[in-house]
């Protein structure tokens, strides 16, 4: 292939449908809880764990890669996302699983995950890097689509552990290679050739320390925990008020489906929207979907409605994780964008625990919505008044200090 930025894209995104084992945990509660003789309620452990590694080993990756590269740190992350989950199949406890699930494939992902976004940012010019984020993340929402058939059919055949070693073996023949293609473009490459490249601002990078030192990283950091929270919120609702309104096995199974795909047509499509509208607008436009969702969720009581609640928080969740990455890009240059972006990636790793605390303080499943949407408004407001970052001023700011220092 001679098309060098859409090798890299689509390398990508084929890394990412390998990897996306975390959407299909619930096709291994109940084979698992059978396997190792515990109840259903105590294998989310595994996967809890793996969400925390893989946020934690995302900051860990995004630093490695800045420094060798994403081909190296890729191929790690494969690599133990396979021989984690191939580990996973020799597993005789609860403990054991959580080692090699939570903390080998956690790991894993987090590393593998952490190069694709950057790398294939790298490649595209500007104008361009919302819809290329939006692919490359909606390959791992997507791989839910097939991997949650093929799961289940293996282990109908095969069983539980036997599954992971053939999933774990299959990912390792596919993932490694894909990831030995993934790298960045050279020095001197130009991703719009035709267009005049004055110095500007905009080739200016930040590293985090100065990324640090703007108020507009906190804007971005509250604005994606709490909207990160609201959409887990949701999601991990679904199932409780699908059976409460007394929906059959095969309508809960559609309405997962139903959130696969518009969860990862959420993040092409905010990418390509973020290209258009600017991403302060796109950001406010998810947050006043999200907003409203919320309220419309305390009055669902039947499947046609759900469908919908589903459909539009599924999208406004993913759509997030098709704006953050450029917009992280365009505020502080792609040069640090591993650390940079690593580093506001622990906004989603916190969201969990805060949307646990506020449900635990509005103390009832509707006051979470009520309050979720409230917030949401708030993210709304603080969207508008978050302006991009004068990096030129900044780095004409730290001279000046020099200055002063050294008279």
């Amino acid at each position: 292939m001679t098309n060098k930025p859409l090798q890299i894209l689509l390398t990508g995104i084929g890394i990412n449908l390998t990897i996306g084992i975390l959407y299909v945990w619930g096709v291994f509660t109940v084979p698992l809880a059978e396997a190792l003789n515990v109840d259903v309620a105590d294998v989310v452990s595994p996967y809890k764990i793996s969400v925390f590694t893989f946020a934690t080993c995302l900051l860990i990756a995004g630093i490695l890669q800045d420094k060798i590269g994403p081909r190296k740190v890729a191929m790690l992350g494969v690599s133990l996302v396979g021989f984690g989950l191939i580990a996973s199949g020799y597993t005789t406890t609860l403990a054991e699983l959580e080692f090699t699930f939570g903390g080998i494939v956690g790991a894993g992902m987090g590393f593998a995950y952490a190069c694709i976004s950057p790398s294939a940012m790298k490649w595209w010019p500007k104008d361009k890097k919302g819809l290329v984020s939006g692919l490359t993340a909606g390959g791992f929402a997507l791989a839910s689509v097939y991997l949650a058939p093929l799961s289940t059919s293996l282990i109908d055949s095969y069983g539980i552990y036997d599954t992971f070693k053939i999933l774990g073996a299959g990912l390792l023949a596919i993932a490694i290679p894909c990831a030995s293609l993934l790298v960045d473009p050279p020095t001197d490459y130009i991703a719009a050739p035709l267009e005049v490249k004055a110095v500007s601002s905009n080739n200016i990078n930040l590293n985090w320390q100065q990324m640090l030192k703007t108020p507009q990283f906190y804007q971005l950091w509250i604005m994606f925990m709490v909207s990160s929270a609201a959409g887990i919120m949701l999601i991990g609702s679904v199932g409780s008020i699908s059976k409460s309104i007394g929906l059959t096995s095969d309508k809960i199974a559609f309405g997962v489906v139903l959130l696969a795909i518009f969860n990862t047509g959420g993040r092409v499509v905010g990418g390509l929207i973020s290209d258009r509208i600017g991403r302060v607008n796109t950001l406010a436009l998810i947050y006043v979907l999200q907003a409203g969702n919320m309220a419309f969720f305390t009055i669902i009581t039947t499947q046609i409605p759900l469908m919908v609640g589903i459909a539009v928080g599924a999208m406004s969740y993913g759509a997030l994780f098709s704006v953050f990455p450029p917009m992280t890009a365009d505020n502080y240059g792609l040069k640090n964008y591993g650390t940079n972006f690593g580093i506001l990636y622990s906004a989603w790793g916190v969201s969990g625990f805060f949307g646990s605390f506020l449900a635990t303080v509005a103390g009832s499943t509707n006051n979470t919505y009520f309050a979720f949407s409230a917030l949401l408004v708030t993210v709304t407001v603080i969207a508008f008044f978050t302006k991009p970052v004068d990096k030129a001023a900044i780095l004409a700011e730290e001279v000046n200090q020099l200055k002063v220092v050294k008279a």
